[in-house]
């Protein structure tokens, strides 16, 4: 079939796959289940026509850019916002892309939410994930068809999409050591979500291997090089009062006495969980260092400590954030992106040291 003279539509991608009208929108929106076998019928039609997928920059006809970048996060975004990380890396992303001259709208992705996450059929030039879920994964194939760039921050979306990644293992072994090489064997972990569910629970085999949340399930590996065995908290989220509400659960029994066999450290995925672990220690009449070692995971400026230094794994966000607006810059300009790698440094603070006698 040919549409020679005219732009290609959906009603001749869906002629020539052989489904109706509705069938092939709806494969392009990526809101409802379409079998593997249809979709990709559809796909091949469109491909073959050279139909990009619906367009929602109408207002921008004459350039086909809305100059809008998308980014999307998981679950709340005033969760998202209460992590200084998150801030400071959206900092480094909006200055790469200045040079640009785009705007960021942000997006969620929300398990609680039936439809798939609005990136397939958002007003925008090229996509942002931290982190990347299964749900996102599934519509970045609609959003790569349309010609969409697609960076991901700490997260994996197949090996044709540059990733900025971090080294969360190598670095959480390394603070595991720490710990190790003080003379703490009775060791807790503190993780972040381990899924897009953000439970809150007791670390088990089940939890584990259902994981799906990379930067949980990388650090974690790296602490469980040390100390396989230890056990742990997952929390909601990277929060302080997470962070005291999971070190409580490590700390006392189900009266809320402090336990006999308690840890004498607990290592924290991030730094506002080591603080709600510090706080939740001295609540229950423990000194940190003294009778509780607790190390983080970030290097941030976390309120909460008074003049004490966390010892702590410092993660360069603002080079992150840059790194990926600098991927998404190129790529809106025609040019291949590539994925860019960082390392943490190690921060001996002063919320760590050998186990009482």
């Amino acid at each position: 079939m040919s549409t020679a003279g005219r732009r290609a539509t959906i009603a001749d991608v869906a002629r020539a796959a052989g489904v109706s009208t509705s069938t092939a929108s709806v494969v392009f929106s990526g809101k409802v289940h379409v079998a593997e076998a249809t979709r990709e019928r559809v796909l091949a039609a469109a491909g073959e026509l050279g139909y990009a997928g619906p367009d929602p920059r109408a207002a921008s006809l004459r350039t086909g850019r809305s100059g809008i970048v998308g980014v999307v996060l998981g679950g709340e975004l005033r969760h998202a916002f209460l992590d200084p990380v998150t801030t400071v890396m959206m900092d480094g992303l909006s200055d790469a892309l200045d040079v640009a001259s785009v705007g960021l709208l942000l997006l969620r992705d929300d398990p609680r939410e039936d439809d798939a996450p609005p990136i397939a059929d958002a007003p925008i030039d090229a996509v942002v994930l931290i982190g990347c879920s299964g749900r996102a994964r599934a519509a970045l194939d609609v959003v790569r068809h349309r010609g969409v760039p697609v960076v991901v921050i700490e997260g994996d979306a197949g090996d044709d999409t540059p990733q900025i990644t971090l080294d969360n293992q190598q670095a959480s072994a390394r603070m595991a050591q720490h710990v190790f090489q003080l003379g703490h064997r009775d060791v807790a972990v503190i993780t972040l979500p381990l899924d897009a569910g953000r439970e809150r629970a007791r670390l088990t085999v089940e939890r584990l291997a259902a994981g799906t949340l990379d930067v949980t399930l990388d650090r974690l590996a790296g602490f469980r090089e040390v100390f396989p065995d230890a056990p742990g908290m997952t929390a909601a989220g990277s929060l302080i009062d997470e962070g005291i509400i999971a070190a409580r659960a490590l700390l006392t029994d189900a009266d809320g006495a402090l336990r006999h066999d308690r840890p004498t450290a607990i290592v924290a995925q991030s730094d506002l969980l080591a603080v709600g672990a510090i706080r939740a220690a001295e609540e229950l009449g423990l000194h940190v260092p003294a009778d509780l070692t607790v190390v983080g995971f970030d290097g941030i400026d976390a309120d909460g400590l008074g003049s004490q230094r966390l010892t702590t794994i410092a993660q360069p966000a603002l080079a992150k954030g840059r790194a990926a607006g600098e991927q998404i810059t190129r790529m809106l300009a025609g040019e291949a992106g590539e994925s860019v790698h960082f390392t943490c440094t190690f921060q001996d603070g002063e919320t760590s040291a050998p186990p009482a006698s």
